[in-house]
């Protein structure tokens, strides 16, 4: 599959920055958690619920996030129990789910069951090119169209998935992360990460098969 590229910065330099912040390099932290402002910044904003996104300033979340980062960033250098970006990331994620619960619009909603899909036209994007994969490689420009519809059944499709397979495609389509780094996430070996990702990918085109026929999407039963 052509994957877009990550949304996290180079992971070399963010290594020499690594070192010298464990020198004591107060510049070094600085611009540490600078140069991951932009990423955060879109993580949350794929992330983090539309409707919600309507009642926060995402900057604030953002920000809410380095300051924990910075308070938590001794501790991290002391003991790298992952990759740099993927810590930032955990601690991105659970700032995206208490701002879930303190601003949902609905006590129905739940966050354990219905996992943020999203924010602006990023988004979107990610759901046109996932759709796009899953369709029909016969498909010509004038097919893909309604892109917009395309991205609004795609992403409806994605939250009848149970929660690990959903998951698992959020983060490979929505967050570009690599299978490596899902399976760092999800505490799993590459092969298994892989394997979950392909389970979740069929799952999702029988979901658009049984919504809408005629989507396109190839499926191996068909000639």
């Amino acid at each position: 599959m052509n994957m877009t590229k990550s949304l996290w910065p180079s992971g070399d330099n963010t290594e020499v920055l690594i070192q010298a912040a464990r020198q004591g390099d107060p510049d070094a932290v600085n611009q540490l958690l600078d140069r991951h402002r932009g990423p955060i910044r879109r993580l949350v904003e794929v992330r983090l619920d539309r409707k919600v996104q309507r009642r926060v300033d995402v900057s604030d979340v953002v920000q809410e996030v380095l300051v924990e980062a910075s308070g938590r960033l001794q501790k991290y250098l002391d003991d790298p129990v992952m990759a740099f970006h993927l810590w930032l990331r955990q601690i991105a994620w659970d700032h995206i789910i208490d701002t879930y619960r303190r601003h949902r619009v609905s006590a129905k909603r739940n966050m354990d069951r219905e996992q943020p899909i999203a924010g602006g036209g990023r988004v979107d994007e990610s759901s046109v090119d996932l759709a796009i994969q899953l369709c029909d490689p016969a498909m010509t420009p004038a097919a893909v169209a309604t892109q917009r519809e395309i991205a609004t059944q795609v992403e409806a499709a994605i939250q009848k998935l149970d929660e690990g397979d959903r998951e698992v495609i959020l983060m490979r389509h929505y967050e570009h992360l690599s299978n490596l780094e899902i399976a760092e996430v999800l505490n799993l070996n590459p092969p298994a990460a892989s394997m979950r990702y392909l389970r979740a990918v069929r799952r999702l085109k029988a979901v658009l098969e049984e919504d809408k026929e005629n989507f396109g999407v190839d499926n191996d039963s068909q000639g």
